[in-house]
């Protein structure tokens, strides 16, 4: 039977999300919450295909379209999130969901399409694979400590002997993560998102998303986003306030969740994005995870080469030192304006 394309509309969402929990290469990206939730947080209008044979889902392309002062127009799958791309039944599927995206993008006046697949979906195009994540399988909490390495248990250790506390919760502790995560994102040169975004994911998920947050007492000296898809367990925002790195309040903040992860259940616990060879990339591997690349994947249209919006990228050097120099409570009321434009 024919593949038919259709623009993604609340009407399919049962089927949406039908596909995305029994797809084996779906992820958190492809979870049916997301098309709703990031144009109401961020404001991007949704783009996102979904293909259908003979009255069933055969193929999904979770998709936003970004307009940037700078970038131009481009569509993202998906924005904020380290995953997107097509999952599809079949390569005819995948086929009719690219060229669609193709036609949609055109439409809209976009310069380049950025597919965020974990595997290679449609090898003939441009790909960028700088970007790895780190899945650890879990089990029980006894079996997961005894295979962690000796110097992650002592950072551990150490945290738990310097008084540091672990606690989770929902959308009464967003304030006290929001302090941190926008205080650690000034420091590293980069707008804050907004706290209305993880407001929404919180609410979007339910119970499948948590706040951890670390304190020395009453204060929040760090804290990290949780959320849950399927058999797996991911951390997408985590941040420590720098001046209490001594005490590894990062290293009690992974264990305590990897650890409530293992007690609930979950299969993997995924580390999130990082560049190779970069602090954080250092940080995960540690942690003795399985490293998976990522395949960041790029139909170009109107662009010429693969767009580098990172900040590594001389464009933005000084920005960012400029950014790093801004008191917190501007950097925070400034960021979320920015940002929300980029991917």
């Amino acid at each position: 039977m024919d593949v038919t394309v259709h623009r993604f509309s609340d009407s399919y969402r049962p089927a949406w999300q039908s596909l995305a929990e029994t797809a084996l290469d779906s992820t958190l990206a492809h979870a049916a919450a997301w098309l709703s939730l990031i144009p109401k947080a961020l404001g991007h209008a949704n783009r996102s295909l979904i293909a259908m044979r003979g009255g069933e889902v055969c193929g999904a392309l979770p998709m936003m379209l970004l307009r940037h002062w700078l970038l131009g127009t481009f569509n993202v799958s998906l924005p904020w999130l380290d995953y997107g791309g097509i999952i599809a039944t079949d390569p005819v599927a995948s086929h009719c969901l690219l060229q669609s995206a193709i036609t949609q993008a055109r439409t809209d006046g976009a310069s380049w399409i950025e597919l965020r697949s974990v595997e290679k979906v449609l090898s003939d195009l441009p790909t960028r694979d700088e970007k790895v994540t780190f899945f650890l399988d879990l089990g029980s909490v006894e079996r997961v400590w005894a295979r962690l390495d000796s110097k992650v248990r002592n950072q551990i250790r150490k945290a738990q002997h310097s008084g540091l506390t672990c606690q989770f919760g929902g959308v009464e502790l967003l304030a006290d993560f929001y302090q941190v995560f926008a205080r650690n994102m000034r420091d590293l040169g980069t707008p804050v998102w907004g706290i209305a975004l993880f407001h929404e994911i919180l609410a979007a998920f339910g119970k499948g998303a948590e706040i951890a947050v670390v304190r020395q007492g009453d204060r929040a000296v760090a804290a990290g986003l949780t959320i849950a898809f399927k058999d797996r367990i991911s951390m997408p925002s985590a941040s420590a306030l720098r001046q209490f790195r001594s005490l590894s309040p990062n290293n009690l903040l992974y264990w305590e969740v990897i650890k409530r992860a293992c007690e609930t259940g979950y299969r993997q616990f995924d580390f999130g994005r990082s560049t190779k060879g970069s602090g954080t990339y250092h940080f995960k591997k540690q942690w003795g995870g399985t490293i998976i690349p990522l395949h960041w994947q790029y139909v170009l249209l109107r662009a010429k080469q693969i767009p580098q919006m990172n900040p590594s990228n001389p464009r933005f050097k000084l920005l960012v030192e400029a950014w790093k120099r801004l008191p917190v409570h501007l950097a925070t009321r400034l960021g979320p304006r920015i940002v929300r434009h980029l991917p």
